[in-house]
């Protein structure tokens, strides 16, 4: 398996709008574009691959392959070695319908040797997909995987934290392969972390917080960006680390008081209070790697309140409202872990600034001031 997160986009049943599905894959730079007919590779630009698939076999492939990249076909080596010979600059890969036991370990076979399997599940449990996932370890082929839409296509990437090499869909209308591109990227991006220094800490008395509850398994460098204002966020760091009062909530994020922005997906923005199950937060590590992360729920609770000032580099301020407890933490620099009660001036956490401003939780160039 490869660290690619490969698009091919299948325009077999593109009809007449096949022109304009390719013309936005061309834009969108999807990775490969399967046909049946070498036809249609006729105007495509060498950056592309260009395959092509056929489910019924070696006797369906035409003697002459144009300008295709790649043949897949059912059936192993043996069933295709005429083709191999009769074509020795084109490379061949092999397609698997998955359906029973027999299919499954077919599947593995053909992770494991092929230098591409195209695998086709027919039903929607993602359990095969891992087990093929699994048995391809360490293997030098690419997997492709079949995606009734996007939303199984974010699924695919993700499988076994790995996911799939790549995922083939269907193109038949204008907007399938800007929606593939971006289920390709949806699960992995980077933002820019600063080194902020502590100017101040006030107690402010009692008010509300939330704790941020999600449905993944923070690492212990991870955390969520959370700020009182949109130009401004302090990484948060999730309770993986032991307590001496109560056990981790490795799920957890004690994120701040209610009014706090926190960034979800494409870099919109969410206050805290808005946050329900089913919702994404980014996920984000001391290195700003970031992931998308679902929430399963929000706890909103009366505490006593904390508010950290700091400032940035550049001199812009940044301030966070946290509940006034130890056990409540932010993260520094080399991933160092911070009560939040216990910062003075002086001290350096890590932060984020958003360059944009907002509205209603999209950046916008506009004149806005917070204070």
């Amino acid at each position: 398996m490869t660290d690619a997160k490969l698009c091919w986009l299948d325009i077999r049943d593109a009809g007449d709008a096949t022109a304009a599905v390719l013309e936005e894959a061309m834009h969108q730079r999807i990775d490969g574009i399967v046909a049946a007919d070498p036809a249609a590779f006729a105007d495509l630009p060498p950056t592309v691959r260009k395959v092509l698939l056929y489910e019924a076999g070696p006797d369906a492939v035409p003697a002459d392959l144009g300008a295709a990249d790649l043949v897949v076909v059912k059936g192993g080596k043996d069933e295709r070695a005429a083709l191999e010979k009769a074509h020795p600059d084109v490379q061949f890969g092999r397609y698997v319908e998955i359906v029973d036991a027999d299919t499954l370990e077919d599947a593995c076979l053909a992770a494991r040797l092929e230098p591409w399997a195209v695998l086709d599940f027919r039903d929607p449990t993602k359990i095969p997909l891992e087990i093929v996932i699994a048995a391809a370890s360490g293997a030098p082929g690419s997997i492709i995987t079949t995606a009734a839409d996007t939303d199984e296509a974010e699924i695919v990437y993700g499988v076994l934290e790995l996911g799939s090499d790549g995922v083939l869909m269907r193109g038949t209308t204008v907007g399938d392969a800007t929606a593939l591109r971006k289920a390709a990227t949806a699960r992995a991006g980077k933002v820019d972390l600063v080194e902020l220094t502590v100017t101040a800490t006030t107690h402010i008395g009692m008010g509300e917080r939330a704790c941020v509850d999600t449905t993944t398994h923070f690492r212990k460098d991870e955390g969520i960006l959370v700020g009182s204002h949109s130009k401004g966020m302090v990484l948060c760091v999730s309770e993986t680390h032991p307590l001496p009062y109560m056990p981790t909530r490795p799920f957890r994020v004690n994120a701040g008081a209610l009014h706090s922005y926190t960034v979800s997906e494409e870099g919109r923005t969410n206050y805290l209070s808005e946050l329900h199950a089913g919702s994404k937060v980014l996920a984000v590590d001391v290195e700003g790697r970031t992931r998308p992360v679902s929430v399963g729920r929000v706890k909103i609770e009366t505490r006593p309140l904390i508010s950290i000032d700091a400032v940035a580099p550049s001199g812009q301020s940044v301030n966070l409202i946290l509940q006034d407890d130890w056990h409540v933490r932010v993260l520094g620099p080399g991933s160092a872990v911070l009560n939040s009660t216990e910062l003075k001036p002086g001290d350096r956490i890590l932060g984020h600034l958003p360059t944009a401003d907002r509205h209603v939780g999209y950046p916008i160039q506009e004149f806005c001031l917070e204070k």
